[in-house]
């Protein structure tokens, strides 16, 4: 799966980007277990995702290590890790949200999803989509935290270059956002959907 606008974003940014009749721009980029120090409670299917890892290249492979570290220290409790569309997913799993993902209701709900693509390595976040007050805040954010330019589309952000990436930033925004607050934005937003607003 990709992270191009379009064909390639996640398939819930792509499903409620159809459904959307007005999009928000900015600019390039628009907007409709335990870890090794034992400082999370996070559910994780450890052995796919170290796996996947371990068939990156060098450079990606400590790049998306060290995010994935941040983000097990730093996403609130509830919220599990596994891999989900080819990527290092991080869910709400079914015992918090038995509904799960509409498209697919046997799949979780998704929140974040890490990965290695050819040109890039790519963090979604669904939140970003679906939450203007939150795409503002990152964006708002992200200059002071990086001196190149946000490469951005439907919550999906790009980095070319490992050393690009901005983890402090990356762990605070998901910090922000609990299994709980998440399911009331996604249901939220699937309401609006709905209604056509």
């Amino acid at each position: 799966m990709g992270c191009r606008d379009g064909g390639g974003a996640h398939p819930l940014f792509l499903s409620s980007f159809r459904q959307r009749k007005k999009v928000t721009s900015y600019g390039s980029y628009a907007c409709d277990n335990q870890p090794p120090n034992g400082s999370s409670p996070m559910q994780s299917t450890s052995q796919p995702v170290d796996d996947y890892i371990d068939a990156l290249p060098d450079d990606r492979k400590a790049a998306i290590n060290q995010l994935r570290d941040v983000l097990r220290q730093q996403l609130p409790n509830g919220f599990s890790e596994e891999m989900s569309y080819g990527m290092i997913g991080y869910v709400v799993p079914h015992a918090l949200y038995p509904a799960g993902y509409p498209s697919n209701p046997a799949l979780p709900l998704p929140f974040i999803n890490v990965g290695s693509q050819k040109n890039a390595i790519v963090f979604h976040h669904v939140g970003l989509y679906c939450d203007a007050d939150l795409l503002n805040w990152f964006v708002g954010e992200y200059p002071k935290h990086s001196t190149t330019k946000l490469d951005m589309g439907k919550g999906c952000v790009r980095f070319k270059k490992p050393d690009q990436i901005p983890y402090a930033l990356l762990g605070e925004l998901a910090a922000r956002l609990t299994p709980d607050a998440w399911i009331a934005i996604y249901d939220q937003h699937r309401k609006a959907m709905k209604s056509g607003r």
